[in-house]
């Protein structure tokens, strides 16, 4: 009789300790697009990656969308088995899946798209200069080489930007709205802002004789700080559609990217 409870209880001890085991990470069931349906799904809110997920499951109740204020929260709630997959911009999901070996990038794009810098639908002057000011350094090859110091396989960090030494700063300040929390495009470095568009918006100011200031905000808050005139322009990765072109207008493209889809790696 003793035997039989200490066996009992060996058993019971036995299938707490495997479903202790069994409550970890979920693997990954995310392998394409079309794996979505009916999954959790994580995205920054606002974002390109926001939009088109919600357009896309708007009818389908089984799919649940999880926004996150960041891209890194919505990633370490994949990583903790809270949602089954990100969409996300595919240069800060490369960063991600760089700092975290348990994540990957399904090789299946979500979408294409284009970034641009949203200006006040009525302060179409500094859209001209912005414009003129881009055309030049697309011109002269600073664009490639802001793009190619953050993102370049052999020329990453060794080709930063510097402004000109005998620029002129008399046209005032150029203040840009960002969010600080989408490497490579902005982030804090040495409690600095820096990263492709923060270059980017150096390189505008640096043309258009102005001195550039970034504000840190939330990337939802960033049309409306450019309507109220807190901010003259947007610069955050920020995707052309027809649903911000509504409230806020922009400049011509700076870079090409895509939306992709993070999951775990097993």
């Amino acid at each position: 009789m003793k035997f039989g409870k200490k066996l009992a209880a060996m058993l019971l001890a036995g299938a707490m300790l495997t479903g202790i085991m069994g409550c970890g990470v979920p693997a990954n069931m995310v392998h394409s697009p079309d794996d979505m349906a009916g999954r959790k799904i994580g995205v920054q809110l606002g974002t390109t990656g926001d939009t088109l997920v919600t357009d896309a499951f708007k009818d389908d109740s089984s799919t649940t969308i999880e926004r996150y204020k960041k891209g890194a929260d919505a990633v370490q709630s994949l990583k903790q088995g809270k949602i089954d997959c990100v969409v996300i911009d595919s240069e800060p999901a490369k960063a991600f899946v760089d700092q975290n070996n348990d994540l990957t990038v399904l090789d299946t794009e979500y979408t294409d798209e284009e970034y641009a810098i949203a200006i006040a639908k009525d302060n179409s002057e500094l859209k001209d200069k912005i414009n003129a000011a881009l055309a030049e350094l697309k011109s002269d090859g600073t664009l490639d080489q802001i793009m190619a110091n953050y993102t370049g396989d052999d020329t990453m960090g060794t080709c930063p930007y510097e402004s000109p030494a005998d620029v002129d700063r008399s046209g005032g300040k150029l203040v840009m709205a960002t969010n600080a929390a989408f490497k490579p495009y902005e982030y804090y470095e040495n409690n600095e802002i820096v990263g492709i568009d923060a270059d980017m918006a150096q390189a505008v100011a640096d043309k258009l004789g102005m001195e550039l200031e970034i504000l840190d905000m939330d990337f939802d808050a960033i049309i409306n700080a450019v309507q109220s005139g807190k901010a003259d322009i947007g610069v955050a990765g920020m995707t052309v559609n027809e649903e911000r072109l509504q409230s806020i207008d922009f400049s011509d493209t700076y870079a090409k990217a895509k939306q992709v889809i993070i999951v775990r790696a097993k």
